[in-house]
């Protein structure tokens, strides 16, 4: 296989330098990465498999990288190889992240663990390794994948919807702490956006079936795998087009969501307890 050649560090010096978990063909991951390459930035595209971002392979925009964000080693290894690479990064967006089925009641606490360990301690292993480079150029931008789910939590993926809660919080948190070193941290609320991410739960998860107390809900919770991959749900590309434009102003806002759904979920938030309960009962057949 013959190696790209990447642009050095002087010749690139005006473009900016992304970094971007979870990137498998597919996802959401993905099609930010192109989406930045597309505003001429470099890209380094990460995945736990470099055979997941195979159609990026001859593109010198992209410089792949296997990354497992739940190993130390993994993170500072890549984080070692983009800076001698490119001498710096400029923006790193956190958005690997698992999808987790199933009552709450019965799921596996192994399940919930291997959630919470990818959507929340995955993004801040990250963040940890990646501030001290940031903070020394007093520069750079922190982008946290969340989840219009955490805005109004339901039945079925309580799991991941309070990962993408906790991950939220921490956002706000570290958008705070950040400031004083010049590192802008953004919010990223997607909403109901085309990807992989039903078909990845439902095949991570084989256990829909064998529910005892929920055995009647079976259906529905299965269905909530899908929820967000309905026919009217946003284009990945058009998510990403649209996200790239506002993460690359000079002074991003601290919150962008987009997608089907956000509006929606967003007026959710901040209805009384019993009128949210009654929709999403409804909405999920529970």
């Amino acid at each position: 296989m013959s190696q790209i050649q990447f642009p050095t560090f002087m010749e690139s010096y005006d473009k900016p330098v992304v970094l971007i978990t979870g990137c498998s063909t597919g996802g959401i991951g993905h099609a930010l990465a192109r989406a930045f390459a597309e505003e001429k930035c470099l890209v380094v595209a990460t995945s736990r498999s470099l055979s997941s971002t195979a159609d990026l392979e001859h593109d010198a925009s992209f410089f792949r990288q296997e990354l497992d964000v739940l190993s130390d080693d993994s993170v500072h290894n890549v984080l070692s190889n983009v800076l001698e690479k490119f001498g710096r990064i400029d923006i790193v967006v956190n958005n690997a992240g698992v999808q987790c089925v199933g009552p709450l009641a019965e799921i596996p606490l192994s399940e919930i663990e291997n959630t919470f360990n990818t959507n929340v301690y995955g993004s801040m292993r990250l963040v940890q390794a990646v501030v001290p480079h940031m903070a020394s150029r007093r520069k750079g931008k922190i982008v946290n994948i969340g989840s219009v789910a955490a805005l109004a939590p339901g039945p079925w993926a309580g799991a991941y919807t309070a990962s993408k809660a906790a991950l939220h919080a921490l956002t706000d948190t570290l958008r705070l702490e950040l400031r004083p070193f010049g590192i802008n941290v953004i919010n990223v609320v997607p909403g109901a956006v085309k990807s992989n991410i039903g078909n990845s739960a439902i095949s991570s998860h084989n256990r829909l079936t064998e529910w005892k107390l929920y055995k009647q809900f079976e259906e529905a919770i299965r269905a909530r795998a899908y929820f967000s991959q309905r026919s009217k749900s946003t284009p990945s590309e058009e998510f990403a087009k649209r996200t790239v434009k506002v993460l690359l102003k000079e002074n991003p806002p601290s919150w962008f969501s987009y997608g089907e759904y956000s509006t929606i979920m967003g007026i959710m938030h901040h209805l009384p307890i019993f009128v949210k309960d009654l929709v999403l009962r409804k909405a999920m057949k529970c």
